[in-house]
């Protein structure tokens, strides 16, 4: 299938590892110029390298999630020209909700909604212009179903998915959508942090709560990268442009709801 994306200008968050280096690796490979941003520049500069590349217009922003009056500026001295946003950053450290310090949701609604809001403020005066924008969230099935022992990133997520419903409905008339694709359990570091704190409070061995955490799909498996990757470009293309305002599960059917 062509996405017929070829030139179009992608903004990829969290893209040094795991599922926005993925969503970085394959928006290259269909044409599309890549913006990486996340806080390491090291990182940042080993991933342009290895970003197929055409003839294409690659680069980077540093920036810390953590920080978004300094993002908001990082931004404004940027070239806003973004058809394609990419918001993915990574969890909210683990434990029971009950427990969570007051300054833990602090931190996880500052990096997650703040950020992402201020990226889309700042992108979306263009994909206005261009009339053409794609806004993908990734997130987690958390916003279906909570996930035991992830109490702050549960509380997070809803509320970036609720954020994103209402701005599906407000720049649907521009031809800009909206998505949020929600992985299962993926292989990348965020995922060994989670399998290593588990095993951890448990006493079962991480090979144990891996096996449990993969029985708990259909697949028996947990996702590569490359297939989360899949979902946000394809809903990054003009091939899904009637698709906006909705949460895309890629989990091997974990979720338990429709």
């Amino acid at each position: 299938m062509n996405l017929n994306i070829q030139h179009k200008n992608a903004l990829v968050c969290g893209s040094t590892q795991g599922i926005g280096k993925a969503s970085a690796m394959q928006l290259a490979e269909e044409g599309v110029n890549v913006t990486l941003i996340a806080r390491n520049e090291e990182k940042l500069k080993k991933v342009l390298a290895e970003l197929p590349n055409n003839n294409q217009n690659h680069s980077y922003i540093v920036a810390d999630f953590s920080k978004p009056l300094e993002l908001k500026e990082k931004l404004e001295a940027s070239d806003l020209n973004f058809h394609i946003l990419v918001n993915n950053t990574g969890g909210p450290a683990g434990g029971p909700v009950f427990n969570a310090k007051l300054d833990e949701f602090e931190r996880a609604f500052t990096q997650h909604l703040k950020c992402n809001h201020v990226l889309v403020q700042a992108l979306v005066p263009f994909m206005k212009e261009a009339g053409y924008g794609r806004i993908i969230n990734v997130i987690s099935t958390s916003v279906k179903q909570p996930l035991d022992g992830l109490g702050v990133s549960n509380t997070i997520r809803g509320a970036v998915a609720n954020w994103s419903k209402t701005l599906a409905n407000e720049l649907g008339q521009f031809n800009i959508t909206v998505n949020n694709v929600l992985p299962g359990a993926t292989g990348t570091e965020r995922l060994n942090e989670i399998i290593n704190n588990k095993a951890k409070k448990t006493g079962l061995s991480v090979e144990e709560v891996s096996k449990n955490m993969m029985n708990a799909s259909p697949a028996k498996r947990f996702a590569k990268p490359e297939e989360i990757a899949n979902a946000v470009v394809f809903l990054a293309s003009e091939r899904a442009s009637f698709i906006n305002g909705i949460n895309v599960p890629v989990d091997g059917g974990r979720t338990k709801s429709l």
